[in-house]
């Protein structure tokens, strides 16, 4: 502990706030800065964020049934051979990742709370529960949203959704076992470690409620909603200051002025982008500045970031093959700068946390690269 508490890196932090405070207030003037902060957090806030927390409600109390009646131990069996081939992990981590697809990243802290998952891994697989989750959040809610959107405009957006969600598929498997190689270093365990844990003692056993059925389906439910509550709070700081500076660089100013509502924006993002393009368009495909938004985005929240994707289409700055690469960068990273330092934390992971980032980094880069190319692989066979 410092005896001084004033440092350097309080002088460097506070200039940097500040310098940060006064390049948007130049820009868009005092009031309507702190306005549209204000605004554009509680938009998230009311929007993203409780809808989020209602879905790691529902979700947790899947994860408590499931876990009271022995289906986890089910899925376990029958998913053993795919995802230990694919990520090296038991069979029982593809109800993780499907929960995640149905809900959000959050929903496999709801069945790692469970005691009928948590004991099926190893102590070095479960902050890799973290970037798997995350891998797959919001996954259903991006592909409706966008064939949604695709009735209204030209294109196979049915492909465009296929497409990325099989990219995001091999984003995720990069991001896994980059991370499964960084804990188990942590561990220090041997690189030839096999992935199934081997059940013994108690572990054999699985512990349910006293009473009957109707008592244990609505105690597990209640019990299982109560940890969806606790993800949903955690996770609700990060998507509001992340996604609302995002939100203000990337959306262009209003034509009539600032005005200090909520989702206006500088718009600076896009002009950087612009010089940039030399490296998204052969990586992502991207032909117009403004797509990199959605990713941008996709890094605090993938919700926010969907509310860009009828504006970019109206106005002809993407296309069909950009709606492949979106989905599978949504799906992907589906926010995971908000959540994963809370989700490792619930983890009991917070050491591995950097590394967690940087694998889930490359991961979402390598699905929305793949996507690019199977688009257009796909479009030359069909």
């Amino acid at each position: 502990m410092k005896k001084n508490a004033v440092t350097k890196e309080t002088y460097i932090v506070l200039s940097v706030f500040l310098f940060i405070f006064c390049i948007f207030s130049i820009e868009m003037g005092v009031a309507n800065f702190l306005g549209t902060t204000i605004a554009t957090g509680y938009y998230l806030l009311i929007n993203v964020a409780l809808w989020i927390m209602g879905v790691a409600i529902l979700t947790g109390a899947m994860a408590g049934i499931f876990s009271e009646f022995g289906i986890i131990a089910l899925f376990n069996k029958l998913f053993k051979p795919i995802i230990r081939f694919a990520y090296r992990l038991p069979g029982v981590a593809g109800i993780g990742a499907l929960s995640a697809y149905l809900s959000d990243n959050p929903a496999i802290i709801s069945l790692y709370k469970e005691r009928e998952f948590r004991k099926q891994f190893k102590d070095y697989q479960i902050p890799v529960l973290c970037n798997l989750g995350t891998s797959f959040g919001m996954g259903l809610v991006i592909a409706i949203s966008f064939l949604s959107i695709g009735q209204h405009y030209e294109g196979n957006f049915f492909l465009a959704v296929f497409v990325g969600i099989v990219a995001s598929i091999i984003g995720s498997i990069v991001s896994v076992r980059l991370l499964t190689y960084y804990s188990k270093k942590y561990y220090k365990i041997p690189k030839n470690d096999n992935p199934i844990k081997e059940t013994v003692g108690d572990e054999l056993y699985r512990y349910t409620r006293e009473g009957n059925a109707l008592n244990r389906l609505l105690e597990s439910a209640l019990d299982g909603g109560k940890n969806g509550v606790d993800i949903g709070l955690q996770i609700i700081p990060g998507i509001l200051i992340i996604s609302t500076f995002i939100i203000i660089l990337t959306n262009q100013p209003p034509v009539g002025g600032y005005t200090g509502a909520a989702l206006e924006g500088v718009g600076w993002l896009p002009a950087i982008g612009k010089h940039l393009m030399f490296i998204f368009h052969p990586l992502f495909g991207f032909s117009s500045p403004e797509a990199i938004a959605f990713p941008l985005t996709s890094l605090g929240s993938a919700g926010a970031a969907i509310g860009f994707v009828e504006e970019f289409l109206s106005n002809g700055y993407i296309d069909v093959k950009d709606i492949a690469v979106f989905t599978a960068i949504g799906t992907t990273w589906s926010g995971y700068l908000s959540t994963h330092v809370g989700m490792m934390d619930s983890l009991n992971s917070r050491p591995l946390t950097t590394k967690a980032i940087l694998s889930h980094t490359i991961g979402g880069l390598v699905s929305g690269i793949a996507a690019n190319y199977l688009f257009i692989l796909a479009t030359i066979i069909f």
